[in-house]
Parts: C-alpha cells; structure tokens; sequence
C-alpha cells in the first residue's frame, strides 16, 4: 500500500494533464484573437457626414471573438485588446492609441465591444451546435448591444440624440453585411474543427 501511494502521486492522469494545459491553450487563443482584433484596425476607417464615428472593420473581432471563444475568452479577448490601446498602442482603426478614444463620442463603441464578446460568446454556446441562424442571430445580438452603448455616449458627445441616431442610420446596412460575414466565417470555422470549440470541450469533460 505505501509503495502504490507514491506512485499514483508521481504519475497524474491523462485528464489531469489536459487540465493543466488548458489555461495555457486559453491564454494563446485569447492573444491571437487579440492580435487579430489589432490587424482588422490596419483598415482605415470611413466617417460619414455628419458622424463623429467612423464606420470601422475592426468592429467584427469582438464579435469573432465571441463566436469562436466563447463569454469568457472571447470578452477575455477584447479586454486584452483594450487594455493595450489605453497603454498607448496605436491599435485602433486610422492609428488611434491611449486615453483618448475611451472619453470621445467613440468610447461607448469600445466599451461595447466587451459586451458584444459576451453576450455573442453565451448566446452561440449555450447551444449544442452553432449553426448559421444562431450565429446570425448571436452576431446580429452582439451589434445590437454595442449601438445600445454606443449610441448615448455618441450623443452626448455631440449635443444632439437626434442627430447622432441619424447618424446611426449610416452604420446598420455596413453592419448587418458584417454579421453575416462574421456568421458564416465563424461557422465555417466550427464545422472545420468541431472539436476546438469551448462548448464541445466542457461536453467531453
């Protein structure tokens, strides 16, 4: 009996290993997708009359983030991204870095974003399989609650709700496009590796 207890202690399970590894595996998913995030801001922006946002790309790695990591990485993801604008990089869309963009009529957007991850990561992985129509409706979720922050802060930032939700008007045909090239990359992705999605994994365990 003394002689087995020292070994089951020296030789941990194959379960026990993929658990240890997991937070390593979380953390690289979190910094490419943050990374990725990044390169979508080499894409400059376009401000439309009127608006004192632009319409960027940049807007559709929260929502990959969410669609592809789930909540928790996915918003782990953006907040990683943030964090290192508001450090100074110049990671957002037109060069854009520090302080700045979080007190400007773009900052309810940023802040949104968090919420886009998370609400975009619960909605696709609360189901057994991410189809298109969940992932459409996830995405098209996740853009809902970015203009829902967004908006009054761009308002305030200009003085006029009603002319900052005109101004809205000018970024929904762009967006709706980018919720279904997000939904259908990211469901291309589930179905090329089925077995690397959060959800299938908590499932195995």
């Amino acid at each position: 009996m003394s002689d087995s207890a020292p070994s089951r202690a020296a030789s941990p399970s194959p379960v026990a290993k993929q658990r240890r590894g997991l937070p390593a595996a979380d953390l690289a998913r979190i910094v490419v997708f943050a990374a990725f995030t990044a390169v979508l801001g080499t894409f400059p922006g376009i401000y439309l009359a009127g608006s004192a946002v632009p319409i960027v790309l940049q807007n559709t790695g929260p929502l990959l983030c969410g669609s592809l990591l789930g909540a928790r990485r996915g918003t782990a993801s953006v907040a990683l991204f943030l964090a290192l604008v508001a450090l100074g990089l110049p990671l957002l869309s037109g060069g854009r870095g520090g302080i700045a963009p979080f007190v400007g009529p773009s900052a309810g957007f940023l802040f949104g974003w968090l919420l886009s991850a998370l609400v975009v990561g619960l909605i696709v992985f609360l189901v057994r399989k991410p189809t298109l129509p969940v992932l459409l409706l996830a995405n098209l979720a996740g853009i809902t609650v970015d203009y829902l922050v967004g908006l009054p802060v761009m308002a305030a930032a200009m003085g006029d709700f009603r002319a900052a939700g005109i101004a809205m008007i000018g970024y929904v045909p762009g967006d709706l496009a980018k919720v279904v090239l997000v939904s259908l990359v990211a469901v291309a992705v589930h179905r090329a590796f089925p077995n690397a999605a959060p959800h299938r994994e908590r499932t195995a365990r």
